[in-house]
């Protein structure tokens, strides 16, 4: 059931509420697939999430860099990556910049901008955050859980 969000209070609520169930698998990274529209709230949502973990610094999104990692001080992740995956080409792309190791690491929470463009190159069971602008001041979020990733 999607929720609405209507200011960056909630949007924090909603990221704090979302990370606080998360747990690593024992066998790879946590792969968190964010979909939807240019201006839905992707961005905001892994800003929010970043604050919920920790990080004091400021978290833009990765548009020319494509792939940022950021150190985490909670018990259950080491790092948090984010990737924006709009201008890449396909999933081959973000291959060549060495996800696949990424994703080997049980201690890793990667959150992926723009997922559909690399879904061929993500887990089968990612967790799915699919975004919708409602309007000026209203986003959709619709969460697709994991059991094995949440409570």
């Amino acid at each position: 059931m999607p929720i609405q969000i209507h200011n960056l209070e909630s949007f924090q609520q909603a990221a704090s509420d979302f990370v606080s169930g998360l747990k690593p698998s024992s066998s790879q990274a946590t792969v968190v697939g964010l979909y939807g529209d240019l201006g839905a709230g992707k961005t905001t949502f892994v800003q929010a999430a970043a604050r919920a973990l920790g990080i004091s610094e400021r978290i833009s999104s990765p548009t020319f860099w494509i792939v940022k990692s950021y150190k985490l001080k909670v018990k259950s992740f080491q790092k948090l990556i984010h990737v924006d995956a709009y201008r890449l080409k396909n999933a081959d792309d973000l291959r060549k910049l060495g996800f696949s190791e990424l994703l080997t690491d049980p201690k890793n929470l990667i959150f992926i901008e723009w997922a559909e463009r690399v879904a061929d190159l993500l887990p089968p069971d990612h967790i799915k955050l699919q975004f919708e602008f409602v309007d000026d001041h209203t986003r959709s979020i619709e969460f697709h859980r994991s059991g094995r990733m949440l409570e």
